[in-house]
């Protein structure tokens, strides 16, 4: 595991070091300090870094979050960018790609959605944040898997933790492995709401074969990461983004089992037209709003009953 060291600064030299920070969430791993050193509180600095993270969290909050994944090993620029410009032509609130500071800086000439990049390794973060980014993941783990890679989840919460201590200010999401029981991923998505996480995505695409075609198979494709989103999201209060094997069949069903929001990949980016991923982004992100419209809360029901 790979760590950021940081140099110390003397307070005669200090002047040559007071440089802007290009992202408010870097916080104090930066070598490069951000703001004059004088013992005073930085209440426009806390106030930035919580509006900043308040409003990457606002649409998971409103339960309409929609992220495209691009890939975690994906470093394709070309692809990259018919994804990300079909995620913001689509109407997908967050885009996901592979942890590299030129991709991100790719990413957001492309769109106004907040750039969350994907790895597992979290000396890769800061870097990445430093260019732009305004979250990260930790997963997603479907690429190891064909490589017989198995994350156990003393793993995840070591890697969790060396996360929080770079950059203790992102917003941070982290995958439950698929290949965990379900109750063990129950208890995990407990252990990393403690550890500070914001988000807990799961996943269970690769590991289902449906035996069905059509709007069956769809439905079998999403059901271990649909029983995932329903069993974690009773189980913690932040917010659930189910992902892996969705489709415009089976996103509405995340959102009624408890998910904040979705996330979709492959959908997307294993298509080669850019047109056509606009129109599958803009069907799974019109599909997330009939459950939020038909949903009503129990009072009201009493009421028109």
């Amino acid at each position: 595991m790979h760590s950021i060291s940081c140099m110390p600064i003397s307070s005669s030299s200090s002047h040559t070091f007071l440089k802007r920070c290009p992202n408010p969430l870097l916080g104090d791993v930066s070598s490069k300090p951000c703001l004059p050193l004088k013992r005073r509180p930085n209440f426009t600095t806390r106030a930035l870094l919580s509006s900043t993270k308040e409003s990457v969290l606002r649409e998971f909050h409103e339960r309409r979050a929609l992220k495209i994944i691009s890939g975690l090993q994906n470093f394709n620029k070309d692809n990259i960018a018919s994804v990300v410009t079909a995620a913001d032509k689509g109407g997908a609130t967050h885009v996901d790609i592979a942890c590299d500071p030129e991709l991100v800086k790719l990413a957001i000439s492309l769109t106004s959605c907040p750039v969350c990049v994907s790895s597992i390794d979290p000396a890769t973060f800061p870097a990445a944040v430093e260019a732009g980014a305004l979250m990260v993941e930790i997963g997603n783990y479907d690429s190891f898997y064909e490589k017989g890679m198995i994350f156990t989840p003393e793993q995840i919460l070591g890697l969790t933790k060396e996360t929080r201590r770079l950059l203790p200010s992102i917003v941070l999401s982290v995958t439950v492995p698929h290949t965990l029981s379900l109750p063990d991923q129950v208890k995990l998505a407990e252990l990393l709401e403690q550890e500070g996480v914001d988000i807990i995505q799961t996943e269970g695409g690769k590991c289902s074969n449906p035996t069905k075609s059509g709007v069956l198979g769809l439905i079998e494709k999403a059901t271990p990461t649909l029983a995932a989103a329903y069993s974690i999201s009773r189980a913690v209060k932040i917010p659930i983004l189910c992902s892996s094997g969705l489709s415009t069949v089976t996103a509405p069903m995340a959102i009624i089992a408890g998910a904040a929001g979705v996330g979709v990949g492959s959908a997307v980016n294993k298509l080669n037209d850019v047109v056509a991923m606009i129109a599958e982004v803009r069907g799974i992100a019109d599909s997330l709003q009939t459950p939020l419209q038909r949903r009503v809360a129990p009072e009201e029901e009493t009421q028109r009953l």
